[in-house]
């Protein structure tokens, strides 16, 4: 993120308030708004669109909660990442925001690396986000004269983007391309057509792009996370949703992608995330991602966990231990998993790190 072209606008109702946060950024170089008229946020932002918004909870005429609310009904502001700062200690009311749509949340008084690093992280989101609205949008441009390129590029792109999204976080390229050969290989046994395996096969690795805006040090946190952190940390889903739900755009992959962003941590028995989907209400790609992320996640070495062998991988996905069950997948998905589990353990081999 080039922190020049940033602009970042700020809304709290009292002046010093905004003053020193404009002293925490002042050697940041971002370019600074505000505004200390909650009413004037929207049309501000509209009128501005800021990269980033900081916005205070307890305001008169219209509160934080409000402002949300219309930002994110706006299709000009919606995708605007807002960071809340309030005085409030409260859990309620930082849940409340989070559920609106907030993006993140500080408690006042501020902690200025802590901002710094909050407003970094989110706009390295934003910086995703326009850039794959704005590659969308060229791409459907030129879609009838160059179909063959353009596909080519846009996998590319989404590669590019998935890696984007690995690196920040412990796992591997090689879990990439696992994934969509994992998804394509269950696709094709559960007699789905050629169209779906390939456009899974593409859109799978996208299923945690959404991590880009989360938080480093809830992200790479080795120990257990709080209630807070743990909200925090499965709105990954949303975000990535967010990223790749474009309205103006017609293509299989995104459109997949999203639904397998938002909706891969759901389980079959309803105890999943964000939603509690249940049964047929999952998406079926979401369905036969989560069964394959699961495989390589628990073959996979990472900081917190040792890697665990074919075998062991596949005894917890088929009977169960203290975190994963069998009701937690498709039963046809699981089925076919079991048939066809010596592909998935020559998959991991060709592609292990």
């Amino acid at each position: 993120m080039n922190t020049h072209s940033a602009k970042i606008l700020i809304v709290d109702d009292e002046a010093f308030n905004i003053d020193i946060v404009v002293t925490m950024l002042g050697k940041e170089d971002y370019e600074i708004l505000s505004t200390t008229n909650a009413v004037e946020a929207l049309p501000k932002a509209v009128l501005n669109q800021p990269d980033l918004i900081l916005l205070d909870l307890l305001m008169p005429n219209m509160n934080g909660y409000k402002v949300i609310a219309a930002l994110k009904a706006e299709p000009t502001t919606q995708q605007i990442p807002i960071i809340i700062m309030t005085s409030m200690n409260d859990r309620t009311a930082k849940l409340s925001a989070l559920n609106e749509g907030a993006e993140d949340f500080l408690t006042k008084p501020l902690d200025k690396a802590e901002l710094l690093v909050r407003i970094r992280n989110l706009l390295r989101l934003k910086k995703y986000n326009d850039f794959l609205n704005n590659y969308a949008q060229t791409l459907e441009t030129q879609v009838q004269e160059r179909t063959t390129a353009l596909k080519t590029s846009y996998i590319e792109t989404i590669h590019t983007l998935a890696r984007a999204a690995e690196h920040k976080d412990t796992e591997t390229g090689f879990h990439i391309k696992r994934i969509g050969r994992y998804c394509h290989e269950l696709a094709k046994n559960l007699g789905m057509s050629n169209e779906f395996a390939d456009t899974i096969f593409y859109a799978s690795p996208m299923h945690d792009v959404g991590k880009i805006g989360i938080p480093d040090h809830i992200l790479l946190k080795k120990g257990s996370h709080t209630f807070e952190e743990w909200i925090v940390m499965q709105s990954h889903t949303q975000m990535g949703y967010d990223i790749l739900n474009l309205e103006q755009s017609s293509s299989p992959f995104l459109e997949m992608a999203s639904q397998i962003a938002l909706s891969h941590h759901e389980r079959w028995d309803g105890t999943g995330y964000p939603h509690k989907l249940a049964g047929e209400n999952i998406p079926l790609a979401a369905r036969i991602m989560s069964i394959c992320d699961i495989y390589d996640a628990l073959r996979s070495q990472r900081p917190y966990k040792k890697a665990l062998d074919h075998e062991t991988t596949c005894h917890i996905i088929l009977h169960g231990d203290e975190r994963t069950k069998p009701s937690d997948f498709d039963p046809e998905v699981l089925l076919q998993f079991m048939y066809n589990a010596d592909k998935f353990k020559q998959i991991f081999e060709d592609y292990i790190e």
